[in-house]
Parts: C-alpha cells; structure tokens; sequence
C-alpha cells in the first residue's frame, strides 16, 4: 500500500513536471498581447500569494500587511530607476533586505497578540505606512514616481513593443518562489511552521521557539513579497501608494491562497488561475458597467467553496482523492470476501 501511494505521488509530480514544461511555451501559442498579459498576472499573482501562504498558510499568522512589503519591493526598484538613474536591480536587493528588516521590527510587537487582534493589528500597519508614503517628500508622495524612456533589454528589465519577456520573468519568479516553498515544506523549518500553526502552545512545550519561527517566516516572506513589488512597478512603469500599499492589495494576498487552498504548495496557484482571468476578462468586456464585477463573483465564490470546504480548491480536490481512495479499497475487500 506505502508503495502504490509512493508510486502514486511520482505520477503526481511527472504530471507537475510536464505541465511546468510547457509553460515556457504559452507565449508562443497566446500570440494575442492581451492574452500574455494575463498569463503574466496569474504567475505574479500566484508568487505574491505563496509569499503570504508562508506565514498565513504554513505558519496559521494571518496578517493583513503584506501591501507594506510589496509596496517597500516597488519603491525600491523606482527609486533606483527614477531618482538615481540606475538600472532596478541594486534598488531591488536593498528594497527586499529593507522589507526583511521592517518585518521583523513590526512583527516582533505585534506577534505578542494573537488570533484577530493580530489581524487587526497588521490593518493598522497598511494604514501607517501608506499615510506616510503619501506625504513623504522624497519618494515624491501621493504623485508617486513616473519611469522615464529607457534602453530596452534584461539590464533594465523594460520592454515597450513586446510582453513576452515580462512573461518570462514572472515564469522565473514564479518558479524561484515555488521552489523556495516546496524545499521549506519537505524540511525541518516547514514542520515547526505547521506545528506553531496547529498548537504554538505544545509546540513550545517541545522546545520549539515559536517566536523566532514566526520572525523567521515573516522575514522570508516579506522578502519574497518585495521582489514580487519589483517586478510589479517594471511592468507598469508607475508606483504610487494607492497602487502597491492600501487593504485592498493585502486582501489579494490572502483571499488568493483562502481560494485555492492556505498551507497548501498549489494553492495560491489555483486561486490565482480563478481571480486574475475573471478580473481581466469582466474588465475588458464589460468595461465601467463591470467595475467591482470580478469581486462580487470572487467574493461568491469564496463564500461557496469555504462553506463547503475550509482549506479551498485543494482541499476540494484532496476530498475527491480519499473518496476515489476509499471506494477503490472498499471494492478490492469485497472482491476478496
């Protein structure tokens, strides 16, 4: 039986192998520009929100400030584009080091609270900092920052005439952040960040520092969530506060990974898979009269599947294969008898 799982588990993950395979050749067949712009807002999607299942899905810290470190990965790409003339990669590391940075000394207070006092807290947090990115002179304010013409190519990471390299570079964050998260799922850090999630209480008891897993998590994943940032202002040329720091890009962080499944390695894949053709599409056909459409449905939808199943799409999914499991080991014993 351990076998037939095992054997079961590589078929699973050849399946997993082939389809990343073929995504590299998505843009090839999706010639339509409008078509390759989706797909690069899924995969960015998708990292953004395996960024936050680190410390919301894997570690149970639901926090609501996630808009802070995306927004701290944006303005340090377009500052070093903007203010200083430099390519975005040097404004890229310091951005997701300084993110690192203010997580831990946010989080730090804040992981003394507990449950929705915690939520709440991280609300607070959004609110802070988009204030002060708002008036704040030298990042040029509520008017943001404006990317100037630029040499198109890798250096800079800008291109005018074509989409396909952004999509390209989303595929190499998206793998790089799915990566990270598989290895810490199969490995030490992984399970002391579910047993903090089952019970921080008992995991204590085993001599698990729960406080410094739970900074450790913040860290990683404010960090991840930064370069998402970078690559969200160099494919949109601007950065304004509203636009990378506000509750509403919080919320996409978590009702994503909600969707498809917290804790889970496909999760905020499948979440990203459903909102972003579903924003983009009603957007696009409906136009003014869909404004706010997307989020009614996504909202619907949420509401449909977490009352039917509290861990999402994959938690959907994974019911399906125990009752196929199930029903497979009832048949083969009646056989037998």
């Amino acid at each position: 039986m351990v076998k037939e799982n095992s054997k079961k588990k590589d078929l699973l993950w050849y399946f997993v192998i082939v389809i990343l395979a073929l995504i590299p050749f998505i843009p090839q067949v999706a010639a339509n520009s409008f078509t390759q712009h989706v797909f690069i807002l899924v995969l960015l999607y998708a990292s953004m929100s395996q960024a936050w299942n680190i410390i919301g899905g894997y570690c149970g810290q639901v926090s609501f400030g996630h808009s802070v470190f995306f927004g701290i990965g944006a303005y340090g790409a377009g500052m070093a584009v903007v203010k200083y003339g430099l390519a975005p990669w040097p404004g890229i590391i310091i951005g997701s080091l300084l993110s690192m940075i203010v997580a831990v000394v946010i989080s730090y207070p804040c992981f003394k609270l507990k449950g929705h006092y915690f939520a709440i807290a991280t609300f607070a947090i959004v609110e802070i900092f988009n204030r002060l990115f708002m008036v704040w002179y030298w990042l040029n304010g509520a008017l943001g920052l404006d990317y100037p013409m630029m040499k198109v190519g890798w250096k800079n990471f800008v291109w005018y005439r074509t989409k396909i390299p952004y999509y390209y570079g989303a595929l190499i964050l998206f793998v790089v952040i799915f990566s990270i998260v598989r290895f810490i799922e199969k490995n030490r850090f992984g399970y002391y960040l579910k047993a903090v999630r089952e019970d921080q209480e008992t995991a204590e008891a085993t001599g698990i520092n729960s406080t410094f897993i739970k900074l450790s998590a913040m860290a990683l994943s404010a960090f991840l969530a930064s370069f998402c940032g970078a690559f969200f202002v160099q494919y949109n040329f601007r950065v304004d506060p509203p636009m990378v720091m506000s509750l509403q890009v919080s919320m996409i962080f978590v009702l994503v990974t909600i969707l498809g499944g917290a804790g889970t390695l496909f999760g905020p894949l499948l979440g990203a898979m459903i909102l972003i053709p579903l924003q983009e599409y009603t957007r696009v056909y409906w136009g003014g009269l869909g404004r706010g459409t997307d989020l009614i449905l996504f909202g619907f939808l949420i509401v449909l599947i977490i009352v039917r199943q509290p861990r999402g799409i994959m938690g959907i999914i994974n019911e399906i294969l125990k009752y196929r499991k199930t029903k497979k080991i009832i048949s083969a014993s009646s056989e037998i008898n």
